[in-house]
């Protein structure tokens, strides 16, 4: 049993992760600025600025993992928060995860990343932010710091929740499709994807992507 706390622990993405981690026995921490609407039985929460509540919560943690949403007040501001966490996780020891976004990832190998063409205007900030927030990891992270950049599908979204299937591919920084050029993941296969990284970690300091 593994002590995990995950940022952003009532979003999407994190709400998904804290139930996929409780329900295999792990003790988690969610840390979020609001109270869930349906707390999770056996979690701890958490409330408040990611900065003002990491310095109680990452000591002790064996594993982070950072799914914070560039949108509202954290806009402009992922890279700054998540090099917080990154430091104070290696300082504590923890294995660290932090979510990315879809355009992180490259069409084919040695290929241009998504998020360098054209994306869509209404998607640009956060495609831009997110990427950003990879390069910190890929060319900053704290030495000895064993972290893991995890890109959904393309299809990926709280539009599209899908069911948990426990079938997926892992890979690498290239997109995964399948045979008619579909790129989708469930949020719980998604969340279950990040609790294989932490329970059996096969990838450090590197950058995977989930999809079917």
């Amino acid at each position: 049993m593994a002590t995990i706390v995950v940022f952003g622990g009532t979003g999407y993405t994190g709400g998904n992760v804290v139930r996929e981690a409780v329900s295999r026995g792990h003790q988690v921490v969610s840390v979020s600025r609001s109270e869930p609407e349906e707390p999770v039985e056996g979690v701890r929460y958490e409330t408040g600025g990611a900065e003002e509540v990491a310095g109680r919560v990452v000591p002790g943690a064996d594993a982070v993992v950072a799914a914070l949403s560039p949108r509202g007040d954290m806009s402009g501001r992922l890279v700054e928060v998540y090099r917080g966490l990154a430091q104070q996780a290696a300082e504590a020891g923890a294995r660290y995860v932090q979510v990315g976004g879809f355009s992180s990832l490259r069409p084919a190998p040695g290929a241009p990343r998504f998020v360098e063409g054209d994306i869509p205007e209404q998607f640009r900030d956060e495609a831009l932010e997110g990427e950003a927030t990879r390069v910190l990891l890929a060319e900053e992270a704290p030495q000895g710091l064993d972290w893991v950049f995890v890109s959904p599908a393309g299809g990926y979204g709280a539009w599209a929740a899908g069911e948990r299937t426990g079938s997926f591919r892992v890979g690498n920084d290239v997109a995964l499709f399948d045979a008619d050029g579909g790129s989708n993941i469930s949020g719980a296969d998604f969340a279950a994807a990040i609790l294989d990284e932490i329970e059996r970690p096969a990838h450090h300091r590197a950058h995977i992507g989930v999809a079917y």
